[in-house]
């Protein structure tokens, strides 16, 4: 099956190019404003319209500026020390999750401290979000035709243009299934089913890092990384961490659950 002859600039207008990456970001920032707000409602936060837009913005530069510097860190640090000037050229492509997580997480501690809101709840809202942005992230990912899969001689393998002639996982859709859809729905039940602040970062945390895990298992390794001890892709090695914390945070959370039964049992006797 052979790659889908799919131009990456769905619009221009004289020098200026528009790309199909770039607009999956500004529909994923337009949902994200949708859902934050729906849920802040939901669950009667003191989040106006406005406040929401703020919030949205100040996530999307955490998104940007730490995705951008994750993935100058983590995955070619050497080629940008030799280039910083390199470092602000963002539209020659180069984001790590990884790094937009923790940009994400510093800027919504920001915004929690500077408007005296709850941290917790905060990254609750942004968990309900995130697997849409990611799933669209992917999807552009796949019309760029790059971050594709390893070679395979499954029929739904595809011949990318930058794959060379073996057909390779389509890695890209992977992931936006599983990070994108899957993650979303997983994160609204369990945020449904168990109401304590911090539970819905806490899915989100477990279902990326194994999601991103496995996938990375089908998906090529970085060219200029490889594997390491001939196993582990970088995604691998930053994803394990993630879904340790969220597998810590449920256990504080459960661990906190329980001993606030305790005390209502004990003032009840």
């Amino acid at each position: 099956m052979h790659f889908p002859a799919i131009d990456p600039v769905f619009f221009r207008l004289g020098p200026l190019q528009f790309r199909w990456y770039g607009l999956m970001y500004v529909i994923g920032f337009l949902f994200s404003y949708f859902i934050i707000r729906n849920e802040a409602r939901r669950r009667n936060l003191a989040l106006d319209n406005e406040a929401v837009a703020d919030l949205i913005f100040c996530l999307a530069l955490g998104v940007v500026a730490g995705g951008r510097l994750g993935y100058v860190l983590f995955y070619d640090l050497g080629n940008y020390l030799a280039n910083p000037l390199r470092i602000f050229a963002i539209w020659q492509g180069g984001m790590s999750f990884h790094g937009g997580l923790i940009g994400v997480a510093v800027a919504a501690l920001w915004y929690a401290r500077r408007f005296q809101l709850s941290y917790l709840q905060l990254a609750d809202l942004a968990a309900l979000a995130a697997p849409v942005g990611l799933g669209l992230g992917r999807i552009g990912n796949f019309i760029n035709g790059e971050l594709f899969g390893r070679p395979t001689s499954l029929p739904w393998g595809m011949i990318f243009p930058d794959g060379g002639p073996l057909p390779r996982h389509p890695s890209q859709l992977y992931e936006a299934f599983l990070e994108g859809i899957v993650l979303f729905f997983l994160v609204r039940w369990i945020s449904r089913r168990y109401q304590a602040p911090g539970t819905a970062m806490a899915a989100f945390l477990c279902g990326y890092g194994l999601f991103r895990f496995v996938v990375e298992l089908f998906r090529q390794p970085d060219s200029q990384l490889g594997l390491y001890f001939n196993f582990f892709s970088m995604g691998q090695l930053l994803s394990l961490p993630v879904y340790l914390a969220g597998g810590v945070l449920l256990i504080m959370l459960n661990r906190r659950k329980k001993e606030t039964a305790q005390e209502k049992e004990t003032v009840k006797g």
